[in-house]
């Protein structure tokens, strides 16, 4: 059952591909914020994952997030999710989530995931392709 409270952490160290020259969001060789956000987005997954039924799944809908401080290549970073809100038909989830370097809060925000069936969402997925051929 989800529950407001619920909290999972994931990190990474931070690599070469990881920053933001290399992904194009920038010109430096520091942690991207796409990657940050990234990292928070799994941190939220799995914050949920376990207590979703077999064949059930998440996909982000909406994350805006501030990104503080650098992170050099070679540090690790860690991302919390924290469930804040769960619609009334448990098909939206709210998080807080927040990155952290070993020198402290780097990015924080907020992300919202939608509850799906991932063998239905597959399928209209491949329906778009489908469409375009």
């Amino acid at each position: 059952m989800i529950e407001i409270g619920m909290t999972y952490t994931v990190e990474k160290t931070v690599t070469p591909d990881m920053t933001a020259k290399a992904v194009g969001s920038g010109g430096l060789e520091v942690f991207g914020t796409p990657y940050m956000m990234g990292l928070m987005e799994c941190a939220a997954m799995w914050c949920v994952q376990n207590e979703l039924p077999e064949g059930k799944g998440t996909v982000g809908v909406e994350i805006a997030s501030s990104h503080l401080a650098p992170t050099p290549v070679g540090m690790k970073v860690t991302a919390t999710a924290e469930v804040t809100d769960v619609s009334a038909n448990g098909k939206m989830i709210t998080f807080k989530v927040t990155a952290s370097d070993a020198e402290g809060l780097i990015g924080e925000g907020t992300h919202t995931r939608a509850v799906i069936d991932n063998a239905r969402f597959l399928q209209k997925c491949n329906d778009k392709l489908a469409r375009m051929k």
